[in-house]
């Protein structure tokens, strides 16, 4: 999340938090696709945490940023915490520990998506590499404890400081020692919205394995694949997890706007002030009956912004954000983009996929969310191993994408950008695995070595 949304429209009825779901319906000719990856800040030299303060610091680092890109400085009491492109629409972001976000534009096609990933690092790397920074492409950081990692300077994130512990275990590992690469795709009905969500939603523990590799903890094998999705489990249940209830007949934005009504709220912006109302409804807010706020009715601002603090494994908004991988190196990055729009932007591809998990039960795709960030492909569905589903998956989202017939500069249509899932799909092993063999092996029971290997 590069901003939070200024909007200061007063809200008058529950009919206006459903138009703003419905406001984001488009054609299919103006579908778009936006690619969000985060990746962990490492001192070149001890592959220490990078704090913000100081001449070689993550502020200096975004300073750097805004005079070579020439983008919008995002503020906040007098610190720089982002940047955004008035003219593309991307953004960079800083999550809790200083993981570093792009949070890219809005573009037609995969190629796109890997040009502006490229683009990017190779302008993070102008301004970071004589600073002394690198970047570790992993889902969570592999040797340093919660109290090594330095804090943003923003107010949304003292208070999610001092909410999370009251509400599950992981919620201060989620912040500050995570790391994500998310894929947002469009929808054009309601309708199409509710199949596309299901069908991610049921097979968001594919991308959990495809793309785990966050099997570490402090220097040491954690006893997960995915961590980083184990974290997911004891974070906040209240605003995560897999929406049984998207599967129930009557889904739709109003279902939705219910849900997030009722999910405990973390804050209220108001000018450049946080104001903590963690724990209390939105749906109280909409009522006028906030403690912290007596009487006073939320705007669009409020609202979109309170539903950037939901955290299912597949998050609606204007458009379908899906939240179930892993951040990785970033020849792995635009992959997860491919994935999606293969299987959910091919009509073909969306009916096979949605045939292929129709008949699944809430316990079973519940159980399956709950074994794969241990089992990753191992973990198994009604008579199925996950890897039998990941590697029909894989066959669905290359026949979606060559349909799709995006071709690039010579020739080639996205389905190259599926070729690290294909690599692992022969392999029959998860990143994880790979990296745990080298731990194992190579590496000699260090983890040191994952600062070069999986440096960007």
């Amino acid at each position: 999340m590069a901003r939070d949304q200024i909007d200061m429209t007063p809200l008058q009825s529950r009919d206006e938090l459903v138009a703003w779901f419905e406001a984001g319906c488009k054609d299919p000719s103006e579908f778009r696709m936006g690619t969000e990856h985060e990746k962990t800040p490492f001192t070149l030299e001890g592959h220490r945490p990078v704090p913000y303060e100081g001449a070689r610091g993550i502020g200096a680092l975004l300073e750097g940023m805004k005079l070579l890109l020439g983008w919008e400085p995002i503020m906040e009491k007098g610190n720089i915490i982002g940047l955004y492109d008035v003219t593309g629409g991307g953004a960079i972001s800083l999550e809790p520990g200083g993981q570093f976000e792009l949070s890219g534009a809005p573009v037609e096609n995969v190629h796109q998506t890997q040009s502006e990933l490229m683009a990017h690092l190779a302008q993070v790397r102008e301004i970071a590499t004589p600073l002394g920074i690198g970047f570790l492409g992993l889902g969570m950081t592999p040797s340093w404890s919660r109290a090594d990692i330095p804090v943003m300077p923003k107010g949304r994130y003292k208070i999610m400081t001092n909410y999370m512990p009251k509400v599950g275990q992981y919620g201060l590992d989620m912040m500050y020692r995570t790391c994500t690469v998310q894929t947002n795709l469009d929808f054009s009905s309601e309708a199409d919205m509710v199949k596309k969500l299901r069908v991610s939603l049921a097979l968001q523990p594919v991308a959990t394995a495809l793309f785990a590799n966050s099997p570490f903890t402090e220097g040491k094998p954690n006893g997960f694949l995915s961590f980083r999705s184990e974290i997911w489990r004891d974070t906040d249940n209240a605003r995560a997890g897999m929406m049984p209830w998207a599967f129930e007949d009557g889904m739709g934005f109003e279902r939705y706007v219910d849900y997030a009504l009722d999910v405990p709220m973390y804050f209220v912006k108001r000018g450049d002030d946080y104001i903590d109302v963690s724990g209390s409804s939105f749906r109280a807010f909409f009522d006028g009956r906030n403690n912290n706020l007596p009487g006073e009715r939320p705007t669009l601002s409020d609202w979109a912004n309170h539903l950037s603090t939901i955290f299912p494994e597949v998050r609606l908004k204007r458009y379908l954000e899906m939240r179930g991988s892993d951040g990785g190196p970033w020849g792995r990055l635009p992959a997860l983009s491919a994935f999606w729009a293969g299987l959910l932007y091919d009509d073909v591809s969306l009916d096979a996929a949605w045939d292929l998990v129709k008949h699944w039960t809430a316990h079973e795709r519940q159980a399956l969310r709950d074994d794969v960030p241990r089992f990753g492909f191992k973990a198994r569905i009604k008579d199925h191993y996950l890897f039998e589903i990941a590697k029909e998956c894989l066959v669905l989202a290359h026949a979606g994408l060559r349909r799709r017939g995006r071709i690039d500069a010579i020739g080639r249509d996205e389905t190259r950008h599926l070729e690290p899932l294909d690599r692992i799909i022969d392999s029959g092993r998860t990143p994880a695995e790979e990296m745990l063999e080298k731990f194992n092996g190579s590496w000699k029971g260090s983890v040191e070595p994952a600062y070069a290997e999986y440096a960007f």
